[in-house]
Formats: structure tokens, C-alpha cells, sequence
């Protein structure tokens, strides 16, 4: 079963239409049976980012809702939901060192590399990284993630 992990920038494609939304709806659908995996902070980042949408006119209060609603739901029953743990913090200290991060990419980036480690670990494939924000996607690339970004795919 192929395995994808999606930070907020990626994920939020789901649930409103902008580029990459329709790539981003086959992978995460549950017909496509993928794991999809994301940061508990995700959840954070994505909620921000619907609310920001409605405030800036770009979705309405009644889209919104459902949209949030639909990624809450999604998050309860589809996702794989990775808790910050003192290994991800330290890897983001890490990162640090590497890459001129913010602090919330850090710890997606953290996550990314923990869990990707974790499977190869347990002999399982590696995972994609989806990721829409170009500086994150080329500080995984340099990581040596295996990256792929639904802007590309309009």
C-alpha cells in the first residue's frame, strides 16, 4: 500500500479548489487506498488556513464550515495522525542547523524524516512527502525525501 505524507500546504488542496486540489483528492481518496499520514500540528495549520480563506473572501463562512468539518472528520478516520515526540524535536533542533527553517516547517519536516526512518526500519517502502510550499519541498528534496508537489499537477 503506497504511503504518502502530507504536510498543511498539500492537504488543504482537499477541501478547497485551487491548483493541485484534483491530484490531491485521487491520492487521499479512500478508493485509491493509500496511507496518508501528517503532524498533529497539521490540524492546527490546516483549520488557520480554512479560516484564513473565509476571511480573505476567497471561500464562504458556510464552505468553510464544511470544509473544516469534512478535515476533521477525515483526520478522526483516514489520516495517521504522528504526535510530536521528543525524537521529532529533536530532529527539528536539527534541522535547524541545516536549513533556515520556521518553526512549524521544522517540525513538519522532523516529522516527515522520523516517520519516513520508522518504515524503512520495518522494511516497508518509503514514503512520498506532498508538500505545495517550494522552500519546504526543496529543503526535503535536500534531505533526501522523496518529494512531490500537486502544483505540479494542474
Amino acid at each position: 500500500m503506497p504511503c504518502y505524507y502530507f504536510d498543511s500546504s498539500a492537504l488543504v488542496k482537499r477541501y478547497v479548489n485551487e491548483a493541485g486540489s484534483a491530484w490531491v483528492q485521487n491520492i487521499t481518496a479512500p478508493r485509491a487506498n493509500n496511507q496518508i499520514l501528517t503532524a498533529e500540528i497539521t490540524i492546527i495549520e490546516v483549520t488557520s488556513a480554512l479560516f484564513r480563506k473565509e476571511r480573505d473572501g476567497e471561500i464562504t463562512v458556510a464552505d468553510r464550515n464544511d470544509a473544516l468539518s469534512d478535515f476533521l472528520f477525515d483526520c478522526s478516520e483516514q489520516y495517521i495522525i504522528i504526535q510530536l515526540d521528543r525524537r521529532i524535536l529533536i530532529e527539528a533542533i536539527q534541522l535547524f542547523y541545516r536549513h533556515p527553517l520556521r518553526a512549524y516547517d521544522a517540525i513538519q519536516l522532523a516529522t516527515v524524516i522520523e516517520s519516513n526512518q520508522t518504515l524503512i526500519a520495518n522494511f516497508m517502502p518509503r514514503l512520498t512527502f506532498v508538500c505545495a510550499d517550494q522552500r519546504l519541498f526543496n529543503f526535503a528534496t535536500t534531505e533526501g525525501l522523496v518529494v512531490e508537489n500537486p502544483n505540479n499537477y494542474l
